[in-house]
């Protein structure tokens, strides 16, 4: 019964995506052919850049009253919920400052080196031999 499930779930997963990609189409995004869950739209103000995975939704872009507009038109057409300013997404954290946003994958490294019990040890320098260009 578990797989009938599974089927569901996943043909369910790609009607949505089906009808996601067909309404940001008619909203004006572009899919990018090199990588189907990107979505760009480029106006005379603005440059707004949305990104699915499965069915999380990242939308960034350099002009907050369409990014908004955006937000208020997903939610009017699908079931939506805005999280916020983006802090992790995919594994990554992204940490803002003064100069932009900042990507990396902090909690993901402490996370292995807690798994591996190793997240107490302490760091030692080892000395790295310079490869010359034989050439």
């Amino acid at each position: 019964m578990s797989h009938e499930v599974g089927i569901w779930i996943e043909k369910a997963s790609r009607q949505w995506y089906a009808k996601l990609t067909n309404f940001l189409d008619d909203i004006g995004f572009i899919q990018s052919a090199s990588d189907h869950s990107l979505f760009t739209k480029k106006t005379t103000s603005s440059f707004t850049v949305l990104l699915v995975y499965v069915d999380d939704i990242l939308l960034v872009g350099d002009n907050y009253d369409h990014i908004n507009e955006v937000k208020r038109i997903l939610n009017d057409n699908f079931k939506s919920k805005d999280l916020g300013q983006l802090s992790f997404f995919l594994g990554f954290e992204a940490c803002r400052s003064k100069k932009g946003i900042h990507i990396n994958q902090r909690k993901y490294a402490l996370d292995i080196l807690a798994d591996t019990g190793m997240l107490a040890v302490k760091s030692c320098s080892t000395t790295t031999k310079k490869l010359s260009n034989s050439n």
